[in-house]
């Protein structure tokens, strides 16, 4: 297993009604995907097979098919001719009747030092929402040194995630299209 998350807080994006850790950049966006029991179900599943994020365009490598805790996985934003990687470990993970998703955390070489958390939760009036939780620092250098750039990517890519959940809710395709 390689090495240890690169920050303490773990589990916070998880910890929805309590605030998020200070002295990091925070972000928390949410989407309403739909209505009903069919549509929780797609987005969930899609969350947990790594499909928002494949959804937001990022190339992924996991060491397991489906979101599970301790799970390893390495997301690359690829602007132009660059690369960006981003090596992240599942901190937590939950699949409820009305209430899906995980938070991972991330490794050493990723360019931020934070947590994040995808969740999808179905309330009582059948409303399905789609929520991305983020804390985050720079973790290199050079992240630092592009903060308004990476601040610019880091939206940019939350915009991606909850679009592509918007995508996974949508019964008007066929669901292998």
């Amino acid at each position: 297993m390689p090495g240890p998350l690169t920050y303490p807080e773990v589990g916070a994006t998880l910890r929805v009604a309590a605030p998020m850790p200070p002295g990091y950049h925070h972000v928390e966006r949410r989407v309403r995907v739909g209505e009903g029991a069919e549509v929780f179900r797609r987005v969930a599943d899609g969350v947990l097979a790594w499909e928002v994020l494949r959804g937001a365009g990022l190339d992924v490598r996991a060491d397991a098919s489906r979101v599970v805790e301790g799970a390893e996985v390495t997301s690359t934003l690829r602007l132009g001719p660059v690369r960006l990687g981003a090596p992240c470990r599942v901190v937590g993970v939950f699949d409820e009747s009305d209430r899906a998703g995980f938070a991972y955390g991330t490794l050493r070489g990723h360019p931020e030092s934070g947590e994040e958390a995808f969740l999808v939760d179905r309330e009582p009036d059948d409303v399905v929402w789609f929520t991305v939780r983020a804390f985050s620092r720079p973790g290199a250098w050079w992240s630092y040194l592009g903060g308004p750039a990476a601040r610019a990517i880091q939206h940019r890519v939350t915009t991606r995630y909850l679009a592509a959940a918007c995508r996974l809710a949508d019964t008007t395709r066929p669901r292998n299209a």
